[in-house]
């Protein structure tokens, strides 16, 4: 009943990720490829959640 008051995961995990993505690429434009190469490993790990997220809805 009152199930659009619940968060939904997946939106949460999204803007995660693309805030990682974000700063993977403002790492990368100031030259710290380290931190770059960082980001985007959480950044993808971030996506394989996501992935798992959406075949457990299917």
């Amino acid at each position: 009943m009152l199930g659009f008051l619940k968060s939904d995961p997946k939106k949460k995990l999204q803007k995660a990720y693309e805030d990682k993505l974000a700063k993977a690429l403002h790492a990368q434009r100031n030259g710290d490829l380290r931190s770059h190469g960082t980001l985007m490993e959480e950044a993808e790990k971030i996506y394989a959640e996501i992935q798992t997220l959406e075949q457990g809805k299917n």
